[in-house]
């Protein structure tokens, strides 16, 4: 007698179903009342079709498609021709194209009112949730714009392609394009940071030297984000001056034939797959200079002020995007009886999640309505000037333990790359080293508030003025705050991380009591700031036991 088949193994069950077709905007409560609070109401009804747009789940298949089938370079034509070409999946223009139909490259720029930039913040952070490298190009876009505006006549030729919402993939030359995208090269292989070290060299051309004049580049950048852009603005010495200079660097001449930015190799990065960064050299690169000759580093430093609001939203995106996740996963997956969310421990640890992210949104909407303002008091400027590099670094960092934590909740399902949480975590570390790294972000605080200690005490004024409101920790924290910043010049920067953590956290907790729920205030002062906590790094999930943890991630993420 056969033996009998076995059959059918086991049935698939207690397997969590993917989140989608769910309101990134609608479902986040700090994010909507940030947008009203901060001026940007009159776009809600865009914020909201953005936000259902993009959980649908074609739309996420993008961002798993981008990732997965990430840019190739081909250096040659088949002819032997020297092309520099990439090719990008159809999934990465697509998601291009809805960055650009949001005017996310442009916004406060190309349609000025009120609120512009808090609208454009918020939109971005929504996208961020979606796919991180797809920000990248888009973001240099958007911060050169400031920088060209200041020459008139070459920003005249540019501005139609630079407003425009429509996306345009040919590689051609610019009088041939719709749109334009714009990229930065700063870096070189003996300096990273410390740009005044670069040795690329420009070479005046006949005709004059100085702003707007032609140069020849000579050099190389170790770091070329992103080599398709239709131009970029990198830093380059002339033979008249000891200090940098800034070229505007197109892709292709006024000739119309291809520029001499040869690209070497992509770089093979950790995340931020699916676009591409890369090494390139000029060699005799046609570039023209903007600002004034010498200044080239205070120049494109108005783009990374730019840039490092942009790496605050999409650190904090990316906190937004696992904590949902996580919550989701929890709210369906059971274990030991029960479902992982009805579990007092995992609530303890999905609340404290709720809590880093809400605090992180709250701060970078404030600082976005800082970027805007028209009056530049003491106050606005330090929460630009200051707020922003702390912000920079402390969010930034947090978003590496955060999204591991979150991957964490998934269990070995989130440590795999067939579902989101993988790529969160990838993704996580590259902004914090972007446009400067934390060491960098500490440092630039510190000379901040000594440059500007008007700004820094009345933004410490302000604080203490919350803090006298039932908050005690908060204005105890301050007080240490003070006493650090009153140290020795070497003992201030050797401690200048913890200056930056203090000023961010004391930040955080005073928009909370400003603008969250008593309970939400109370919770993140009395982890982050009473005695004991906030110094030196703490992990998630220690909330005290007598905190409402599920009203906290029911706020987080609604029902």
């Amino acid at each position: 007698m056969e033996p009998q088949s076995p059959g059918k193994t086991h049935d698939v069950t207690n397997q969590v179903p993917p989140l989608a077709n769910y309101n990134l905007f609608e479902s986040d409560a700090a994010l909507t009342a940030a947008v009203d609070r901060e001026g940007a109401a009159w776009h809600r009804d865009a914020l909201r079709r953005h936000g259902a747009a993009l959980s649908a789940p074609e739309v996420l298949a993008l961002a798993e498609a981008a990732n997965r089938h990430t840019p190739e370079l081909f250096t040659f034509s088949p002819r032997g021709e020297r092309i520099d070409a990439l090719e990008f999946h159809p999934s990465w223009h697509s998601l291009l194209a809805l960055l650009r139909r949001e005017g996310l490259h442009a916004l406060p720029f190309s349609d000025p009112q009120k609120g512009a930039m808090v609208a454009r913040c918020a939109g971005y952070f929504l996208h961020a949730q979606l796919e991180s490298g797809s920000l990248c190009p888009l973001t240099m876009t958007f911060a050169s714009i400031p920088v060209l505006q200041r020459e008139p006549a070459l920003f005249d030729t540019l501005r139609e392609q630079l407003y425009t919402r429509e996306h345009d993939p040919r590689d051609i030359p610019l009088a041939q394009k719709k749109s334009m995208m714009i990229g930065m090269g700063m870096t070189e292989k003996q300096g990273g940071s410390d740009v005044r070290s670069n040795q690329t060299r420009a070479f005046a051309q006949p005709g004059g030297a100085g702003r707007g004049a032609a140069y020849r580049l000579a050099g190389h950048k170790w770091f070329f984000s992103a080599p398709q852009c239709d131009a970029h603005l990198v830093l380059a010495r002339t033979d008249d001056h000891a200090g940098l200079s800034c070229f505007y660097v197109p892709r292709f001449r006024p000739d119309g034939s291809k520029n001499a930015v040869q690209i070497q190799r992509l770089k093979d990065k950790l995340g931020n797959r699916s676009n591409a960064s890369s090494e390139v050299e000029f060699v005799d690169a046609y570039g023209v200079m903007i600002g004034d000759e010498g200044r080239g580093v205070p120049t494109i430093i108005e783009m990374a002020n730019y840039t490092r609001l942009d790496c605050v939203i999409g650190s904090a995106a990316l906190m937004r995007a696992a904590l949902v996740q996580a919550i989701h996963h929890a709210r369906h997956r059971s274990a030991f009886g029960k479902y992982l969310v009805d579990q007092p421990l995992m609530r303890n640890v999905l609340a404290d999640l709720a809590l880093e992210s809400e605090a992180a949104t709250v701060l970078f909407m404030r600082v976005a309505r800082a970027f805007e303002d028209t009056h530049n008091t003491p106050e606005e400027r330090a929460w630009r000037r200051i707020v922003t590099p702390a912000a920079k670094f402390w969010v930034c960092k947090r978003a590496l333990e955060f999204t591991g934590e979150a991957m964490e909740v998934w269990g070995g399902n989130g440590y795999v790359e067939e579902g989101p949480m993988a790529r969160f975590y990838r993704e996580a570390p590259v902004n914090s080293i972007w446009e400067g790294s934390g060491n960098v972000m500490c440092l630039d605080v510190l000379r901040a508030m000594e440059r500007e200690p008007e700004a820094a005490e009345a933004l410490l004024a302000a604080w203490r003025a919350t803090a006298q409101h039932g908050h005690p920790a908060l204005g105890t924290a301050l007080a240490r705050l003070v006493a650090t910043l009153g140290a020795a010049p070497e003992r201030r920067e050797a401690g200048a991380r913890r200056i930056a953590q203090q000023i961010v956290l004391a930040a955080q907790a005073a928009l909370l009591v400003q603008h969250a729920p008593a309970a939400i205030a109370d919770a993140f002062i009395a982890t982050r700031l009473a005695d004991g906590c906030g110094d030196s790094g703490r992990v998630y999930g220690t909330l005290p036991a007598d905190v409402d943890h599920a009203a906290i991630i029911d706020r987080a993420f609604p029902l």
